[in-house]
């Protein structure tokens, strides 16, 4: 055995030492790009129309048993929310509790949000930002699961039943999620990441778990105290380090989930320096040093090549998600 273990850390090893080469800078691009992941690049292609699966539609014998706590977070965001709330509403869950926590809008948030009436729970009132907007929202939820979903981000239909009746028939999993379609300003399609099976190996180094499409069970979020509002945009990552650190068990579910909105004013496109500073942070905590981006690259090169396998075999029909 330990002849064997030699062996494949040797053949990775020679792997990882092609690549550190990077004599791929020498092929042409048509050849280069199949190998770039996926994950991370916002705009993948051209807009196109988002196209839904009519398979998405909920099952007829989905589990409906557990209720389900959704949070958004808002703030002058008057120009998407309204897309986030019917995105929500119309999964037509029957034990849904929808909780929109505003920070005090200057723009049409609150005119937009106040004609859902009823449909949703609403507050507006001062906040210490994104984090403690997620604490106070979900502080109010009685569901057995529970997500939060950004004021511009929306759910692919069908996926309140189905992430459901997943957790319904695994009892065992604590937290899932899916893959990421990115959308535009209008939902069009301009991306999509599909991730492979769960690694708690990649989340070590860099958080790939699409924070829209997550969804945890509500024991597990009493176990860790919430989201941690010291952070400003590493906030999911420093939760699924906690969730683990509790011994959640995560799943990544076959399916597409929600949508992520790429626009010039999203706390991503804006605040990535500071966002580097926040991971960071977290490398150093749970790993004890900060890496390179090199050695980041280096140990997940295999986690990279199982999502190009998910990628590649869906787009070329193996894989149906």
């Amino acid at each position: 055995m330990q002849t064997r273990g030699n062996s494949m850390n040797g053949f990775v090893r020679g792997l990882l030492k092609v690549r550190s080469l990077d004599l791929a800078v020498r092929l042409p691009d048509r050849i280069k790009d199949p190998l770039r992941p996926r994950l991370w690049r916002l705009r993948q292609y051209e807009p196109r129309r988002l196209a839904i699966p009519s398979w998405y539609r909920p099952a007829s014998d989905a589990d409906t048993s557990l209720r389900i706590t959704v949070a958004t977070p808002s703030f002058d965001q008057g120009r998407f929310i309204a897309r986030t709330v019917r995105s929500v509403l119309e999964q037509g869950y029957p034990r849904l509790e929808y909780f929109v926590q505003d920070a005090g809008s200057s723009d049409n948030t609150l005119e937009v949000l106040r004609e859902f009436g009823d449909r949703i729970a609403l507050r507006s009132e001062a906040d210490g930002g994104q984090a403690d907007a997620v604490n106070r929202a979900l502080a109010h939820g009685t569901g057995d699961i529970m997500s939060y979903l950004n004021s511009d981000d929306i759910l692919l239909p069908g996926t309140l039943h189905y992430v459901a009746d997943f957790f319904a028939r695994h009892p065992g999993v604590d937290v899932v999620y899916g893959h990421r379609i990115v959308i535009d300003e209008e939902d069009r399609e301009i991306g999509r990441w599909i991730l492979p099976p769960h690694s708690d190996l990649a989340i070590s180094w860099v958080d790939w778990i699409p924070q829209e499409t997550m969804f945890w069970r509500r024991a597990l979020w009493e176990k860790v105290g919430g989201v941690d509002t010291s952070f400003d945009f590493a906030l999911d990552w420093d939760l699924i380090i906690r969730f683990r650190e509790a011994n959640a068990r995560f799943a990544r579910l076959p399916r597409f989930l929600a949508g992520f909105r790429v626009h010039g004013s999203q706390k991503t496109v804006q605040q990535i320096g500071s966002g580097d500073r926040e991971m960071n942070r977290i490398r150093q905590r749970w790993l004890g040093y900060v890496p390179t981006k090199q050695e980041i690259t280096n140990r997940l090169f295999l986690y990279y090549l199982k999502h190009l396998i998910c990628h590649h075999g869906f787009e070329r029909g193996w894989f149906t998600y």
